[in-house]
């Protein structure tokens, strides 16, 4: 499942890396946006299959941040 950033803004930290396991809620990375952090979490139980992004990198609304499977 991808997950993918609901407003434009700037990674600031990844919180997880690839083949990591989480739980639905678990927060995959944090992004600046509106002046204002924002925890993106996982929709749901499983791995991270892939990470598309690097902090510092922007990103505009509908971006893939993380591949949970």
């Amino acid at each position: 499942m991808d997950v993918k950033a609901r407003v434009p803004g700037e990674i600031k930290l990844l919180k997880v890396k690839e083949g990591d396991e989480v739980k639905k809620l678990d927060v995959l990375c944090v992004m600046e946006a509106m002046k204002m952090e924002q925890p993106i979490p996982s929709p749901k139980d499983g791995t991270v299959k892939e990470i598309k992004v690097a902090v510092g990198d922007k990103v505009k609304v509908g971006a893939v941040l993380v591949v949970v499977d």
